[in-house]
């Protein structure tokens, strides 16, 4: 199985990943942890030119790179992990583009579509959850983390992106799992493993 985690920063995916991990592997699964961009020497390379670099990037050139990241990934990890029966676990994945690039940048978003389709090379998440905060709260728990140049986009590029999320909710319900995650760590953290434990058949 394929779990992907989305929303926008702090709204406690990183954090609830990692419980999702252990719960996993305190129940005898074996799980492969990710993020993007990253997960190979490639894409953890690129991450740092997209997050870090002093250079100007083109919201053309941001795509690319986010898509080059992203294959090296899927067919170097994540599609063998899967053939292999481990769950794979990762913070982000093709959705933050269609939001992020697509909604946010401006792009259409079938032509976003299109392309997310070939770095993956037609690879979904069996499961997404998308952990909804609002953007004073996400804010507030961010304020003393240094930004990146993407953290750096701006109240209104964020609101887009809250949205773009709620728009993919819609679209594929069957697949994303909107959690309210404005609360405390365990109560978010109680709601996932309740979904886990019915798709993944995990005894009380």
């Amino acid at each position: 199985m394929f779990i992907t985690f989305e929303g926008i920063d702090g709204c406690g995916k990183s954090t609830q990943l990692e419980l999702v991990e252990k719960f996993l592997i305190d129940n005898g699964k074996e799980v492969l942890t990710l993020r993007e961009p990253g997960g190979t020497v490639f894409a953890e390379e690129i991450r740092e030119i997209l997050l870090h670099s002093h250079h100007t990037i083109s919201k053309e050139s941001e795509l690319f790179l986010f898509e080059a990241a992203r294959a090296d990934l899927v067919s170097k990890v994540i599609k063998p992990a899967l053939e292999q029966g481990i769950i794979v676990l990762c913070d982000r994945f093709y959705d933050s583009t269609t939001t992020y690039q697509g909604y946010g940048r401006g792009f259409d978003i079938q032509t976003i579509k299109i392309i997310n389709n070939l770095a993956t090379n037609g690879l979904k998440p069996d499961l997404t959850f998308f952990l909804n905060v609002s953007l004073e709260t996400s804010q507030q728990r961010v304020a003393n983390k240094l930004k990146d140049k993407i953290e750096n986009s701006g109240d209104g590029f964020f609101k887009k992106i809250i949205d773009a999320y709620k728009i993919l909710a819609t679209e594929e319900p069957d697949r994303f799992v909107e959690i309210n995650s404005e609360g405390n760590i365990q109560n978010t953290y109680e709601k996932i493993i309740e979904i886990i434990r019915k798709k993944l058949l995990i005894n009380y």
